[in-house]
């Protein structure tokens, strides 16, 4: 990976998280980090307390000249990936507080910066929680891909923010500026969540505003359902990537005796599995976990007998597959001998070959013209680890 940044005319080490994957084109920053810290050290170099939403790998917290910052993330690597840089950096002593995508804002702030998000129903809900809880006229820079700022994106904003302009663009990046306004009702990003009828089911289906397929069941695990374990047996499953935790809840109804954890690296995904599980079968939830992590680190070897997968094939604007490598790599190591790890998928993404190469064997279950459900149990043998 790339790691030499010049930003607001320093040089910084950057590193892009997960540290192990192997794709050395992906760097940990971007032009509209360049474009909007030009903007900051021309017109607000002197900034006390800047709120810093959506920092991707942390390039912003060590590259922001203010005294004080507070980021918000909805991403576990996303805070790894800034806590490793700051140090990295030797900017441990840096005022830097880490909050997660559901936390109230700080008051105090002279300035917010924002990396537009891809999701826009969860920006939508950041803007609206900015204009409810800071006072008005507080300035607010958004920065983004010249690509990714539309009419419509624009309109978006105005809801929230005061009159909304836009910069010249600068190496495909551009920025808006705006102020917070009031607002006629003070909404926290917790009350733009959804709810929705899982079909075939008498479940309600709470998302967060940043969860995948948000307003809907995404076509992956609509077909995953129909694939997953039934039965009686006391099984230790994880529901990694767990989403909105529809998976691990529909194994819950359909396993009396299952003990399930939901894995997610997103804030608002933990803590929608957590509100499904809740809401559906609160008797359930004594053996439930829920744990927002990157992937399965820190869990104990050997400790699982399934793993549930619908693997993402993205990090936020990149299409990659380390994530799912990792995935498949540390469920191995989690799943106890003849555990088995059960995956959705793509059918072009050809994963049965890579779970042939990591378990020595692979078995189709299920597909679709658009899907594939690939079941892979751990052998005996240790087998050949694999970098991602």
């Amino acid at each position: 990976m790339l790691t030499d940044a010049i930003l607001g005319g320093v040089n910084y080490t950057l590193h892009r998280f997960p540290l192990d994957q192997k794709n050395r084109s992906l760097q940990a920053w971007d032009a509209a980090d360049e474009y909007l810290l030009e903007h900051i050290a021309n017109e607000y170099a002197s900034a006390e307390h800047i709120l810093v939403l959506n920092d991707a790998f942390g390039a912003l917290a060590c590259a922001l000249p203010a005294k004080q910052l507070t980021c918000v993330s909805d991403s576990y690597i996303s805070q790894l990936a800034t806590q490793h840089n700051l140090a990295c950096n030797q900017l441990e002593d840096k005022t830097v507080t880490l909050l997660d995508s559901l936390a109230a804002f700080p008051t105090d702030v002279s300035l917010v910066v924002i990396k537009q998000p891809k999701n826009n129903g969860f920006l939508a809900a950041q803007l609206e929680q900015l204009s409810s809880q800071l006072a008005p006229g507080t300035p607010v820079i958004i920065a983004a891909k010249a690509k990714d700022i539309h009419s419509s994106t624009l309109k978006l904003i105005a809801k929230a923010l005061h009159e909304p302009i836009t910069s010249l663009a600068q190496k495909k990046a551009r920025l808006v500026f705006a102020t917070t306004k009031p607002l006629p009702h003070a909404r926290s990003v917790r009350d733009h969540a959804v709810s929705w009828p899982l079909e075939k089911t008498t479940f309600s289906i709470t998302n967060h505003a940043n969860v995948f397929s948000r307003d809907s069941l995404d076509i992956g695990a609509r077909f995953f359902i129909n694939y997953l374990p039934q039965g009686k047996k006391p099984l230790k499953v994880i529901d990694l990537g767990c989403g909105n935790g529809v998976i691990g809840l529909s194994v819950l109804a359909a396993m009396p005796n299952a003990k399930v954890t939901f894995v997610d690296e997103s804030a608002m995904a933990v803590a929608s599995a957590h509100d499904n599980v809740t809401t559906n079968l609160a008797e359930r939830i004594a053996d439930c976990e829920f744990k927002q992590n990157d992937c399965l680190q820190g869990f104990a070897s050997h400790s699982a007998d399934l793993v549930l997968c619908n693997p993402p094939f993205h990090q936020a604007q990149a299409i990659t597959d380390h994530i799912a490598w990792q995935m498949f790599v540390e469920a191995k190591r989690t799943l106890k001998v003849g555990g088995e790890l059960r995956i959705v998928g793509n059918r072009h993404l050809g994963y049965e070959e890579k779970l042939k190469r990591l378990f020595n064997n692979c078995r189709l279950i299920g597909s679709n013209n658009k899907f594939v459900v690939l079941s892979a149990k751990k052998e005996a043998n240790p087998g050949v680890s694999y970098d991602f």
